[in-house]
């Protein structure tokens, strides 16, 4: 976060992506009164990522750019982490009656120098029989970047909620995070948040979807915010 930086105008921007995700960035107008201020003006991100096929993982990746508007999404697909591989042979010998499907999604912020500030991540499981979902749901976790003087990212609020659990036509789960910064960069604590959403639909034929929002109170040049499920 290099406060030497200026600013320029931002304006709303869609972006589509490439390989099937899709991401949508909103801004506001960003503040030029001062001539170098910490950051640009507030914007939202959403995106949206096709379900990948087990064993695989599809990311996508979008950065605020020197004019402070965001950029055009990357998207990648490829080979599952071995977390996810080790997530998913474990729940699928718990059981020989269902195969066992799972899915872990992330959901980050990222500074100008590849510093993770915040993350929301979710990990999903939901069995399958007769056309239904016979039990599934969503469980959320949160991590955030302190600094070494105490300061830093703090949560300051989570939940997480599955619309059905057993007998299910389907189970839709959403998880929402809220963080603020109080530190080097900002000893008021009133000028970063960060807020991440999560949302997640499990299927009776074994597919998913994976959908991601994030809310920034301010951003910075070079921030870039990354998402993905396997």
């Amino acid at each position: 976060m290099n406060s030497r930086l200026s600013i320029a105008a931002v304006s709303a921007v869609s972006l589509v992506a490439l390989l099937g995700g899709t991401t949508v960035a909103t801004a506001q107008t960003a503040q030029e009164s001062d001539p170098a201020p910490k950051s640009c003006d507030g914007v939202r991100l959403t995106g949206e990522l096709p379900a990948p096929a087990p064993g695989q993982a599809v990311s996508g990746q979008i950065t605020i750019g020197a004019d402070c508007k965001p950029e055009r999404v990357s998207v990648q697909h490829g080979p599952a982490s071995a977390r996810s591989a080790r997530t998913a042979t474990a729940a699928g010998s718990a059981t020989t009656a269902a195969a066992g499907h799972q899915l872990r999604g992330w959901n980050e912020m990222y500074d100008c120098c590849n510093i993770r500030m915040t993350g929301l991540y979710t990990a999903s499981s939901w069995d399958t029989a007769n056309g239904r979902v016979t039990t599934g749901g969503t469980t959320a976790t949160q991590e955030w970047n302190r600094e070494p003087w105490d300061a830093g990212w703090s949560l300051t609020s989570q939940n997480a909620k599955d619309d059905c659990v057993t007998d299910c036509a389907e189970v839709n789960s959403e998880a929402h995070a809220d963080f603020a910064y109080k530190g080097v960069f900002d000893p008021t604590g009133d000028w970063y948040d960060n807020t991440h959403h999560s949302y997640v639909q499990l299927k009776a034929d074994g597919t998913t979807s994976c959908r991601f929002d994030v809310e920034l109170r301010h951003t910075f040049v070079g921030w870039n915010w990354r998402y993905g499920c396997e």
